[in-house]
């Protein structure tokens, strides 16, 4: 390798501000054939006054030109008219890249490639040199293809040299420097591609004895287009063919997104539209309006999950599509829960609304999401000599998924008996879903993260346990309550409840924050967790809710549940919040949806990295409103308690001071 080329090389990409990056040595072409010159950045510029210029070194020819938002074929050199060309849609990205086609012997030389943007510099060198030898050729036209269909990118070496003496062959997606797949010693690895190419890639392998390196592109998807460069290294000869995968077009799977995207978005409105019209007629029977109103809640949702399915085997994005596919077949449980609130279904609600609990969906979600975890974990791992923290992680994982079996278990032996006398076994099977819910699950969540992430500091050591703690205080204050009456007063109910509540989601984001800060997903995961985080704490407040009142006299609590009925002034707020979480919501995720899978395919790249960032903050509006209802409900029977009890308290003092 030329000494002065490569000391040229470093001076230059020692500068401030943007660095243009080049490529490692020398590049090798044969006779009438092309090649890039790469040359590109690794952060995007401003397009406002950005000028690239490629000149030969040795005599200062103007090559290329692009200046003022467009290439200036007229001031180049008239030798390289039609035959030096930009990738003018890739400039944008910081792709500065020029290809040279039917090279000539005098194409052999130096050439700079200087790059200017709001008055700063900054510049690359690169070397061609003319090889006989070694002659890779790739496809002259470009291809196309259709998202989810299988594409071949041509690429064959046609010289004297047997594969057995190719040292490497590596297929780069040269506009973002991706390494697509590696052929190295004889041997293909698999294992060195992207994580985008990952399991998609391939080589005819009967193919490589005849020189043939063509590589075999599998489930192409939007973000697949763009150039691809074959190189070829033999010898300490290099060489290589380029080959354009131009933009790609809707799939049958992406018509269907769209398609059940459009159903679940106008069939939630139509349906609303629907409701209110007959709720309005006095003449329509209560049984229409019960029909609609389940329509509403079971209909749209599935669309949206069915949806989600869809866009999951066209983009690939694992995590992404498990989590808001369990979102979406698991709402139905949570606006059916919500149903009590809403002021005209107060006379005619079913009994069986009684079997949908936020436990039950707490429970599944927990084991959906942190399957995902351990398998995320897993494959981090795989190949990692220390088998500790697998075994580890799977342990806890199996912790988490009987912890959630046993909740569920035990949330329906409560249901079957709920109509019995309270007695010794209803004690137990209470004590056992608190201790389940509080003390067994949330460690082993945590330690399965911190096994599956690799954090262990010594704080995080007892982390595990502050949470389940901070978690045992919203029952526990109502035994401290009739313990110090001093506790009793409403505001200090009102302070411990909002307290709780919030240091435990705080908690909990500091915690998931610290694991997954080194992970690309970790946003979305975030928003997972808070939304999972709510739903715990609504499970927490719904069980002490229950238990306390069936602490009380039944006759007593069907009356204080009808005055709380009639005094209730908040049925309009009820009902435009539950329209929000089972109508607007699931319009703004279809539309989402919708906007992000037309964008991709038009510009070949997500506008959202994660539709997670989007699908959990807006279900966790709705969410906590439903928290705060708990909240509300909880405060309000453990303050009428305390004022039942006092009011007894002084009765039974009136009544000694009259006994003589």
């Amino acid at each position: 390798m030329d000494i002065k080329f490569i000391v040229i090389s470093m001076f230059l990409m020692i500068a401030d501000g943007f660095t243009v990056r080049g490529p490692s040595g020398p590049l090798f072409f044969p006779l009438g054939s092309s090649v890039v010159l790469p040359c590109y950045v690794d952060e995007l510029l401003l397009m406002e006054g950005l000028e690239v210029e490629w000149r030969r070194t040795d005599s200062e020819t103007l090559v290329h030109l692009y200046q003022d938002g467009e290439s200036r074929p007229e001031a180049q050199q008239q030798d390289y008219h039609d035959r030096a060309h930009f990738f003018t849609d890739q400039i944008q990205h910081g792709n500065f890249s020029l290809r040279l086609d039917d090279l000539r012997a005098e194409d052999e030389g130096t050439y700079t490639c200087k790059v200017y943007n709001q008055q700063e510099s900054s510049e690359t060198v690169v070397q061609i040199k003319d090889v006989e030898c070694l002659r890779v050729s790739g496809s002259n036209r470009s291809v196309s293809a259709y998202d989810g269909e299988d594409v071949t990118l041509n690429c064959s070496v046609d010289s004297h040299i047997k594969p057995e003496h190719i040292e490497e062959v590596k297929w780069i997606k040269t506009d973002e420097d991706i390494l697509v797949l590696l052929y190295q010693n004889n041997e293909t690895l698999p294992d060195s591609s992207d994580e985008q190419y990952r399991d998609r890639v391939e080589f005819f392998t009967d193919e490589i004895p005849k020189g043939n390196f063509s590589l075999r592109l599998k489930s192409v998807r939007t973000e697949d287009k763009g150039v691809y460069m074959c190189q070829v290294f033999a010898g300490g000869l290099s060489a290589n063919a380029m080959v354009v995968l131009e933009r790609l077009g809707f799939s049958l799977l992406h018509i269907t997104v769209l398609v059940f995207c459009f159903i679940s978005g106008s069939g939630a409105v139509l349906l609303l539209c629907r409701l209110i019209y007959c709720r309005s007629k006095n003449t329509v029977s209560r049984s229409t309006i019960w029909n609609l109103q389940l329509s509403l809640v079971f209909f749209p949702n599935i669309c949206m999950s069915i949806a989600f399915i869809f866009w999951g085997f066209t983009e690939g994005f694992l995590h992404e599509t498990v989590t808001c596919c369990a979102l979406y077949i698991l709402r139905p449980v949570m606006l059916i829960w919500a149903l009590p609130y809403l002021k005209y279904y107060q006379d005619n609600i079913k009994t069986w609304i009684s079997s949908f609990k936020i436990t039950s969906e707490f429970a599944v979600f927990t084991v959906i999401v942190y399957s995902v975890f351990f398998t995320y974990g897993w494959r981090k791992s795989a190949h990692d000599t220390n088998i500790e923290p697998r075994v580890g992680s799977g342990l806890y994982f199996g912790d988490v998924v009987l912890s959630c079996l046993l909740l569920s278990a035990v949330e329906l032996i409560r249901l079957s008996i709920q109509e019995r006398p309270r007695g010794n076994f209803f004690s137990s099977i209470q004590t056992l879903v608190l201790f389940n819910g509080i003390f067994l699950l949330s460690p082993s969540q945590l330690s399965q993260l911190i096994f599956s992430f690799g954090h262990h500091s010594p704080e995080f050591v007892m982390m595990p346990f502050v949470q389940p703690l901070l978690l045992l205080c919203a029952p526990v204050l109502l035994f401290l309550q009739s313990k110090f009456k001093f506790l009793c007063q409403r505001w200090i109910t009102l302070l411990c409840i909002i307290t709780i509540t919030l240091l435990d989601i705080i908690l909990v984001i500091y915690i998931h924050l610290t694991i997954l800060e080194r992970e690309k997903e970790y946003v979305g995961w975030i928003c997972v967790i808070v939304f999972l985080e709510v739903l715990r704490m609504m499970a927490v407040y719904e069980f002490s809710v229950t238990e306390a009142e069936r602490s009380r006299d039944q006759r007593r609590r069907q009356k204080t549940e009808t005055s709380q009925q009639r005094s209730n002034t908040l049925h309009l707020c009820h009902e435009i919040m539950y329209m929000f979480g089972a109508v607007g919501l699931v319009l703004l995720n279809s539309v989402t949806l919708t906007a992000e899978l037309i964008l991709k395919a038009r510009n070949g790249e997500r506008v959202l990295k994660d539709l997670r960032v989007i699908v959990f903050p807006s279900e966790c509006v709705f969410v906590l409103y439903c928290l705060v209802l708990q909240m509300h409900a909880f405060w309000k029977i453990v303050t009428a308690e305390s004022t039942h009890n006092q009011r007894i308290s002084g009765q039974g003092h009136r009544r000694q001071l009259r006994t003589p």
